[in-house]
């Protein structure tokens, strides 16, 4: 993180109109998924369509959890522990139904967000990451995944912290850290002439970012709900968001409500189609 990245963060994330956009000098970007009391609502982000930036998305998007820390937490490759099952399981349904049907009505040049299935390959990681994860150690723990999984050009790598560390980007960080501001981001970076996309979702460890009598598993399927969609939707940051840098689902995070479909946690998410949050299609 250069001092140029942080000064620009620091100016994005103090707007009024919350728009949780953040460059570096090299355009480079994340969108972090901002904790309850910091979301930019439908009301203040205003009621306007996304509109398209001319950038990809995903067409057939996959996605590869990896599962980083201990086997307590996560069990081992080959032996996922009931919460990384949870996760996995809700992958698997994701990209088929109705909660992710609605991103199919967003395109680019190639054609239009399909239905897919999402995931078919998982990789746990139990090295101990540390207390902080920055964004270079993100990304540097998805250079190592991709070394075990192979690199997919469509895929996001989305990377599940435990309860003994918290993400930071500049000077603002998730649960746990000492400025929480956000609870998951997602990016894009260059490795090896692809261009990667990722995620960062830490556990869901205080208020700011659990739902009331939500489960952890809950609150981890509404961060992936959240990303995933935006990766795909806006894989490099120049595809899909509205005039304040909102993407669509920054428009309905937390208001109205999020909530649970099969057991599983899920967010509202924009429609141009209906021009407001809706939860499927």
């Amino acid at each position: 993180m250069n001092r140029a990245l942080t000064i620009t963060a620091l100016i994005l994330l103090a707007t009024p109109a919350m728009a949780e956009r953040v460059w570096d000098l090299n355009g480079k970007q994340v969108q972090v998924f901002p904790h309850r009391n910091r979301a930019a609502k439908p009301g203040r982000s205003g009621a306007a369509n996304i509109s398209y930036h001319n950038g990809p998305v995903l067409h057939q998007a996959k996605v590869v959890p990896i599962f980083w820390g201990s086997s307590t937490t996560w069990g081992t490759n080959g032996s996922p522990s009931a919460l990384a099952q949870t996760e996995i399981g809700f992958l698997t349904q994701f990209g088929t139904n109705g909660e992710y049907n609605v991103v199919t009505q967003y395109y680019d040049t190639g054609g239009s967000v399909q239905l897919s299935n999402l995931t078919s390959t998982y990789w746990i990681d139990n090295s101990a990451p540390p207390t902080n994860v920055t964004d270079a150690v993100v990304q540097a723990e998805v250079v190592k995944a991709i070394g075990a999984v192979g690199i997919d050009p469509s895929a996001i790598y989305e990377v599940l912290l435990p309860p003994t560390s918290y993400a930071s980007f500049g000077t603002y960080t998730s649960c746990g850290g000492p400025n929480l501001t956000f609870c998951a981001y997602h990016g894009n970076f260059s490795s090896g002439g692809t261009d990667v996309k990722y995620a960062s979702l830490p556990y869901p460890s205080c208020g700011g970012c659990q739902w009331p009598g939500w489960t952890p598993a809950q609150n981890f399927q509404h961060f992936v709900c959240h990303e995933t969609r935006e990766a795909v939707t806006d894989p490099d940051g120049n595809a899909w968001f509205d005039r304040q840098g909102n993407e669509a689902d920054d428009k309905c995070a937390w208001s109205p409500s999020p909530f649970l479909m099969n057991g599983y946690g899920y967010q509202y998410e924009w429609s141009n189609v209906s021009g407001g949050c809706v939860q499927s299609r």
